[in-house]
């Protein structure tokens, strides 16, 4: 092996420790909100009511969940959205999965983005911790949107970049094409659940 090849490689390693350090949340206590912020993946079409994710994760994890889905919304308004629920809620920890209609809608990617990276700094700014959820691009073969990873990567926060997609691939985990059952939203709490756990320093 060639010493070039062995900084590199020593490069490499040491950005990836990097990585998975940042990738961390505060440990959350008896008193910690959680915010779920997204659009009908989030407040549980195609579920009951209890049936949604952020309500079975509540009372999986035992802390408040609060569920600030908004069927139908895109990126931009959920933006415009968000500074109201994280003024009113004050979370601790918001769970960000949204960007599934400006896929839908074919959204220009570049927009998506810098509305998801927008809500993290807002987040941020807010003093909370964010935990980013993938959604896939419409496509007979379903595989999350890349630009999740991206962001998630860039921003060392915690990712969660396959659930929604093989969820969404399991026909008896689904509503329609775009939702899944309450099987599928207890799949995705319990993901969401395992995430958290791993995420907390």
């Amino acid at each position: 092996m060639s010493r070039t090849t062995s900084i590199a490689i020593l490069c490499l390693l040491a950005l990836c420790a990097g990585c998975g350090s940042h990738s961390k949340i505060r440990k959350l206590s008896a008193p910690s909100i959680i915010v779920a912020f997204g659009d009908s993946l989030t407040s549980g079409t195609g579920a009951n009511q209890e049936e949604n994710y952020p309500s079975v994760l509540s009372v999986m994890i035992g802390f408040k969940v609060v569920n600030a889905g908004v069927a139908g919304e895109d990126t931009t308004a959920g933006l415009r959205r968000l500074p109201t629920v994280l003024k009113d809620e004050r979370p601790d920890l918001v769970i960000l999965c949204h960007g599934g209609n400006d896929l839908l809608r074919g959204q220009d990617a570049s927009i998506t983005i810098a509305n998801l990276n927008a809500m993290i700094e807002m987040v941020k700014a807010a003093g909370a911790d964010v935990i980013l959820i993938g959604v896939p691009k419409p496509a007979l073969f379903l595989k999350p949107a890349p630009f999740y990873q991206e962001i998630a990567t860039k921003r060392g926060i915690p990712f969660d970049a396959k659930s929604i997609t093989k969820i969404l691939s399991t026909p008896a985990l689904t509503s329609d094409p775009v939702h899944p059952n309450a099987g599928g939203y207890r799949r995705l709490a319990e993901a969401i659940k395992t995430l958290i756990s791993k995420s907390q320093g």
